[in-house]
This record gives structure tokens, sequence and C-alpha cells, in this order.
């Protein structure tokens, strides 16, 4: 690990190139660290850059890996501590929205996998509302914030899932095309909506 933390440091002090994306994404194959090899280096990266000022665009980066590292490797608890901290490091310095909207979406995820699923709801939606007042309902960022919503809503709330995402699937078509990766989510919650709702009707299943 040592060595593919330097590789990455390396990569960071270059002026062109991949620069951060080694941190948490291979240089051989190109695919994305996981597991306890992106829990080392996320550790290996917040240590490399904590000494910055708090403000450094770079130290903040290296707490995304932190956190990211951790749930990967499983470490939940851990994870929640750290983005809650970066939630509020940011909030003081009064980071660009999009970067906020960012990390809270991160922390819905681990709000998620540790089954409180109320917080990540209300965080998802307020992802959801920042990202359609900041870009609108035709950017990708705000179809993902969509998408990230109603996949949870459907644990839930089905009426409201269903009525968000029958709305942003039209919305993906004409933007992302049929045939794109997030479209093809899209549909597949809208199923799964319908015959996971005990209250679905014949019609709904059709």
């Amino acid at each position: 690990v040592s060595c593919l933390a330097r590789q990455a440091q390396v990569a960071v002090e270059r002026r062109s190139g991949p620069r951060f994306l080694r941190w948490y994404i291979c240089g051989l194959c190109e695919q994305r660290y996981h597991g306890v090899a992106r829990c080392a280096l996320g550790w290996a990266c917040w240590k490399t850059y904590v000494g910055r000022p708090e403000a450094d665009e770079t130290r903040k980066m290296a707490m995304t890996q932190l956190g990211n590292g951790l749930s990967s490797a499983g470490n939940n608890e851990d994870a929640l501590s750290v983005k809650e901290a970066q939630l509020a490091m940011m909030r003081r310095l009064g980071a660009p929205e999009d970067q906020m909207l960012m990390v809270q979406s991160n922390l819905a995820n681990s709000y998620q996998v540790l089954g409180r699923l109320e917080e990540a709801l209300q965080l998802e939606r307020d992802v959801y509302s920042g990202y359609l007042r900041l870009k609108g309902e035709r950017d990708e960022e705000t179809l993902i914030a969509a998408n990230n919503h109603a996949n949870l809503l459907i644990l839930k709330h089905f009426e409201e899932a269903k009525a968000l995402i029958r709305n942003t699937i039209p919305v993906a078509r004409r933007v992302l095309g049929e045939g794109h990766r997030l479209t093809l989510k899209m549909k597949k919650i809208y199923a799964e909506v319908s015959y996971k709702n005990p209250d679905a009707t014949l019609d709904d299943l059709r």
C-alpha cells in the first residue's frame, strides 16, 4: 500500500494527468480500489494532506477518500463520523452548494447502510431539491439525485417514489437516451414500486 500511496502522491504533485484519481483508481487496470485496499489508501491519503489548512481543496478531497474508504471496508460507524465531520466543516467554510450537495449525498448513503432511513430520506430529499434548484431538471446530476431519492423512497413511501420516478423517466429519456444506464435504473425502480407496494392494483402491475 505504501508504494500505491507514493504513486498517488506523485500524481497529485504533477500538473497534468490523472492526479488525485490515483488515490482510488488503479493506474494499471483503471478499476476502483475496494475493501481493505480502498480503506488503507483512504487513511494514507488523509495522513498525507491532513496538515494542510482546513480550506485547502486537496485536504477536503482527502477527507472524502477517508470516508469512502471506511465505507468500502464496512467500517460504517467510523465512515459516518468522518462524513458528519466533513459536512460540518463544509458548512463552517461556506463551501459552494454543489460541493455541499455531494457531501450530503455521501452522508445519506451512510445513514441508509446503518438503517437510519428517515435521516437518509431527508438528506436525499434535500439533495434532490438542491440540484433541481441549482442546475434544473435536465442536468445529469439532478437526474442522479432523483434516482437516489426514489431508490430510498421505495423502501417505505411507495406512492411518493412512483410519482417522482414517473415524472423523471421522460426527462432521462430525452436527456440521456432510452438505453442509458441511469434511464434503465429508473425503469427498474418503477417496476419495483409496482410489485413491492402491497396496495398496488392489477392496473399498476400491467
